[in-house]
């Protein structure tokens, strides 16, 4: 990090670290920085760190740069930032700002409770694929990165009992039971889930998979590695800007998170936020498009 805090020097960018100490630490450090009138925040990390960053400094004017790092990092091949964090901070100068929607969570954590919420910038994920965060050990992802994503996820589909829940958008009601809600195309890194997404748009791209058997599943990872799954049967996807996602049976949980991260359980409402965040984007992807 310090070699990227030199690169900046070197661009006239006058950086002070500030290293975060444990989970949550990140949204505290951003929320008290712009506390003090900092309107300059700059994130090295991958999705959950921005994520947490994020939640610190949205809906407000300071401006988000980038320098990707962490296990996947969606959203930083989304715009095609260097996945070097030193050459990301010597090609930052360059990049201009733009102000975004960021897609928004709210739940209660049990019944009557009092109400949560949680920003995220590039996906939330409702029942399968969140069991797998739930279930997958933090070492084993940290040693093996995306491929520990891969290793449990097999290792969960033998064993998983794809719980049902319904999702309602636009005046319909549609079962699933692995749902994706997102403001990028890439899903856990380079799969192109949602291919009509684009980030600079305020809506969602939402994908739906409605099987309860793990042989179906694998035909779904099949067709999703080969961006054919929008021709199955049992898929939907549609674009929209508000989700209310409830599970079909009051015994069994369903777990949601954001951007890779474990957040909760359903019910709970995903909606568009519009012109909640201002971030630095490369010229080249102004458009949003690859």
């Amino acid at each position: 990090m310090r070699d990227a805090q030199a690169a900046l020097r070197r661009q006239g960018i006058l950086a002070t670290l500030a290293p975060t100490l444990g989970p949550k630490s990140a949204s505290e450090l951003a929320r008290m920085l712009t506390a003090q009138g900092e309107d300059f925040i700059i994130v090295c990390g991958g999705d959950g760190t921005i994520n947490e960053v994020i939640n610190g400094i949205a809906p407000g004017g300071a401006t988000l740069g980038i320098l990707p790092g962490g296990t996947a990092n969606i959203f930083a091949k989304e715009l095609g930032l260097p996945h070097d964090p030193v050459r990301a901070a010597s090609e930052l100068p360059g990049w201009s700002s733009r102000r975004i929607a960021l897609g928004r969570a709210r739940w209660s954590e049990s019944s009557g409770g009092a109400p949560e919420q949680r920003y995220f910038l590039s996906l939330a994920g409702v029942g399968f694929d969140a069991y797998v965060v739930h279930r997958l050990s933090p070492d084993f992802k940290r040693a093996w990165g995306v491929a520990a994503y891969v290793a449990e996820a097999l290792r969960q589909a033998l064993r998983y009992r794809f719980p049902p829940f319904v999702c309602e958008l636009d005046g319909r009601e549609l079962p699933a039971t692995f749902a994706t809600v997102q403001r990028t195309r890439r899903y856990a890194g380079w799969l192109h889930l949602a291919p009509r997404a684009n980030i600079f748009e305020p809506q969602f791209s939402f994908c739906a998979f409605k099987s309860r058997h793990w042989v179906r599943y694998l035909l779904y990872a099949l067709a999703v590695v080969t961006r054919l799954h929008g021709r199955l049967a049992d898929v939907e996807m549609l674009q929209t800007q508000k989700i209310v996602c409830s599970s079909a049976t009051a015994d069994v949980p369903v777990y949601f998170e954001l951007d890779g991260e474990l957040v909760g359980k359903l019910p709970a409402t995903f909606e568009i936020v519009a012109d909640a965040l201002t971030v630095l984007v490369p010229c080249k992807k102004e458009d949003g498009r690859p």
